[in-house]
């Protein structure tokens, strides 16, 4: 959280509810010719190895229609589709990601009517992605909410701005606890709602992580026990303390501890202890502030907040150990030692100075490098962050450029909740999501855990030389009006990401003003690949066509290129080679 979002009475603007006939089940999407109606969902957002998958169709489609179940392109199994409901035990592989598509045969052509993807992982930060909740009213939809986020398959929700105080999190005791309280914007907030939550997430296999500052207490903490000794001050004489100072609007400022100091790590571990005694959370999501530029102890010290923050991630994990932890990097601040603790399960950075597609996808394969090519990331870059202070619609073509880059490069995008997050004070939904985009992030997070394996799971990059005759083609960094093209080895597999620039209004991802352009589609692109031998097999898939579905693709060889041609590129497509 670089800044809390001080206009808060903004937030409550929203626009009235989308027609019925702008729902996703009501407006089936089309690709080309190919008929695709997204309406098939899973029991759960992720699967442990050897169980069963249940999945449910809104309705039989008429005709002969059989089911398909395929890994990285190789088909697994098919059968017939008897029934609108039915199940799948999942292979004894951990960590892989499958594809289910729906199709018919009819005129030499397979006509795909549907597609979901099924992640098979018993650990959910090996392939993280990330959702939210922010309103824990008396009468919240949390069905309807949980729903949207597991046909995402979110397997982790980021629960913001649930709790009492900073400094003392749980409303009550946790013999006692208070059955409603007011957040630090005095929104109502309810036990029920927030525990409702909880079972919702985990009954689709999702884990529930409560988010607080690693250093915050409001204008009380003293009453409550935190002792003068342990808060940061913006002079050396321990008159001024340094805080986050909000408005009326706000029932205290934030006031910061010194998050290294072992005294308060020992409270706020107490007052930890007590949320887990009442919620079953299964972790903490940690955030800081950035730089604070020079602070100072109690007994007039210096203090620099990247150790300290360490300290504080490895004396939570000594607390509760069984219980995951993640710290936000606010622009990248403190993200070599959170990372270095070794005790966070993923890198999670909100994203604020970094303005292009190509520092974006930087911040990606730093943290690799900072982690040892080990911990994930999940980036909460914020699309129309401007466009986000007044009511209207999110704007499409800024998202799917932006997710194509994140998940190109092995990333999560912090993005999906009760509405779409464009605002750092995560209950704003000025901004509503349209039926068309619901559609398309259905069909992206397919994309992502069906290929999360070559996606997100190891590999080297290398540097494919790629043209193509009716278009340019350049290597990544991405440039206007070019194709990007992103290549990587992962193990006998050559992946090539080709992501469409042109037309495009501006190269920032953020897209502030929500004013990107759809890419301008390419069809039948004739492309050439430079190969280090005769490939077996060349197929590729797109979130974009046939619902992610995986297409063979004919090739012609010769002198160490192969030449083929792809349908047509919207934003994203991904060309994989086999050896």
């Amino acid at each position: 959280m670089k800044v809390l979002y001080t206009l808060f009475f903004a937030t409550t603007l929203s626009l009235f509810s989308c027609e019925k006939n702008d729902t996703p089940s009501n407006n089936p999407i089309t690709f080309g010719e190919t008929y695709l109606k997204i309406d098939i969902s899973t029991d759960k957002a992720v699967y442990t190895p050897g169980s069963t998958v249940r999945f449910t169709l809104a309705s039989m489609p008429s005709g002969s229609y059989k089911v398909r179940y395929s890994h990285l392109g190789e088909i697994i199994k098919e059968e017939p589709l008897t029934s609108a409901s039915w199940q799948w035990v999942t292979p004894a592989d951990d960590y892989r990601g499958y594809l289910v598509e729906i199709y018919q045969e009819a005129g030499g052509k397979q006509n795909t009517y549907g597609s979901i993807a099924v992640d098979v992982s018993s650990d959910w930060t090996k392939f993280p992605r990330y959702g939210f909740l922010s309103s824990y009213g008396k009468n919240e939809p949390i069905e309807k909410n949980i729903d949207f986020m597991n046909r995402c398959h979110i397997n982790g929700i980021q629960f913001y701005d649930w709790m009492y105080d900073h400094h003392k999190p749980l409303a009550g005791t946790p013999q006692n606890p208070a059955n409603e309280w007011p957040d630090l914007f005095k929104r109502p907030t309810f036990l029920s709602t927030v525990g409702g939550y909880i079972s919702a997430a985990h009954s689709k296999g999702m884990k529930a992580m409560f988010y607080n500052l690693a250093f915050g207490a409001l204008k009380n903490a003293e009453a409550d026990g935190v002792a003068k000794e342990w808060f940061l001050y913006k002079d050396n004489q321990h008159k001024e303390k340094d805080a986050h100072i909000l408005g009326d609007f706000a029932r205290s400022s934030i006031y910061l501890t010194n998050p290294g100091n072992a005294h308060w790590q020992n409270y706020l571990a107490g007052r930890n202890s007590d949320v887990y005694a009442v919620f079953d959370f299964d972790g903490y999501h940690i955030d800081q502030l950035g730089g604070r530029g020079t602070v100072y102890n109690y007994n007039g010290n210096s203090i620099d907040l990247l150790p300290q923050y360490a300290s504080f991630i490895n004396a939570m994990k000594t607390a509760h150990p069984n219980k995951r932890l993640v710290m936000n990097a606010v622009g990248q601040y403190g993200q070599t030692e959170i990372a270095g603790t070794n005790k966070v399960d993923f890198l999670y950075t909100e994203v604020w100075d970094e303005k292009t597609y190509d520092q974006l996808a930087r911040i990606i394969l730093d943290n690799y490098n900072r982690s040892n090519n080990q911990l994930k990331t999940v980036l909460a870059a914020y699309m129309d962050y401007e466009k986000s202070k007044n009511a209207g619609f999110v704007n499409e073509p800024g998202v799917l450029l932006a997710n194509a880059v994140i998940f190109a490069f092995g990333g999560a995008h912090l993005e999906i909740g009760e509405h779409y997050l464009a605002n750092e004070y995560f209950p704003n939904k000025n901004l509503q999501m349209k039926a068309d985009l619901k559609k398309a992030l259905i069909t992206y997070y397919d994309f992502l855990v069906a290929y999360q394996n070559l996606l997100r799971d190891g590999g080297s990059y290398t540097s494919a030389q790629v043209t193509a005759e009716n278009a340019t083609i350049a290597a990544w960094p991405a440039a206007k009006d070019q194709i990007a093209c992103v290549s990587k080895k992962v193990n006998s597999k050559e992946v090539v990401h080709l992501i469409n620039f042109n037309g495009v209004t501006s190269m920032d991802w953020r897209d502030t003003n929500g004013t990107q352009k759809k890419p301008t589609t390419v069809t039948d692109l004739k492309t050439t690949v430079t190969v280090t031998a005769q490939p077996k097999k060349v197929w590729f898939a797109s979130p974009d066509l046939f619902g992610g579905a995986p297409r063979a693709v004919e090739f012609t060889y010769n002198n160490n290129q192969i030449t083929f041609t792809l349908p047509s590129l919207s934003y994203w497509d991904m060309v994989v080679i086999e050896y």
